[in-house]
């Protein structure tokens, strides 16, 4: 599954993680260690424009973060990000430079690339969205399956099994994911692709496309 690899997923050089993602293939492989990485990361930062605020947490000097946002360890809070009103991060976050978290979004072990935008009432967890994706208002990613057994990843009849069982969606760089869509565990959407407000989505979506329905998928002209 070539469209799957990070490499043609995303920019990695916008995002802080680079170091993490070039070490796999697939961004999947990445969940199991995003909290060790910002630990270590988080070390390292520049004091001169990172404040450590809290037990694992780290955030730029540059950041807004509203008095109402709770942010939980271990995160690092980009530079330029916009943090707001009740947002909830819940820990083993990254969100990345000019990134939007907004009222009531919860976040949980997840990478947001720069500019990414999450702004109202999303769920994010167990996922990766790359550089300029935006999850509409009430989109949110599924990370567990109802029967609770591993996630796979499907394109058509080839299938990779990622032997975990939280996953939620890998977002290419600059996905539009519609208004009250759900990404279904396991879902991988490729880049430049737009999502059809109140989709359900599952599986691999091709990059450059449009996603009406399932049976629906057509090419961006």
């Amino acid at each position: 599954m070539e469209e799957c690899k990070i490499k043609n997923l995303y920019n990695l050089e916008e995002t802080i993680a680079k170091e993490l993602l070039e070490k796999h293939e697939y961004p999947w492989e990445v969940l199991p260690e995003i909290s060790d990485f910002i630990i270590e990361l988080g070390n390292k930062l520049d004091e001169v424009k990172y404040e450590k605020v809290g037990e694992d947490v780290w955030i730029a000097k540059s950041a807004k973060v509203a008095p109402t946002a709770y942010i939980h360890g271990p995160a690092i809070i980009g530079e330029n990000a916009e943090i707001r009103h009740c947002a909830f991060i819940r820990g083993k976050a990254i969100v990345g430079e000019g990134a939007v978290v907004g009222n009531s979004t919860e976040l949980k072990n997840v990478i947001l690339f720069n500019k990414v935008q999450v702004p109202h009432y999303n769920y994010v967890g167990d996922s990766i969205l790359g550089y300029k994706s935006h999850m509409g208002a009430g989109s949110i990613t599924s990370n567990v399956k109802s029967n609770k057994k591993l996630v796979i990843v499907k394109n058509g009849k080839e299938k990779i099994e990622t032997g975990l069982k939280k996953f939620g969606a890998m977002l290419g760089d600059e996905v539009e994911v519609g208004c009250g869509s759900v990404l279904n565990p396991g879902t991988v959407i490729g880049k430049n692709t737009n999502i059809y407000p109140l989709s359900s989505v599952r599986g691999v979506v091709p990059e450059k496309s449009i996603y009406k329905n399932q049976n629906e998928i057509v090419e961006k002209r």
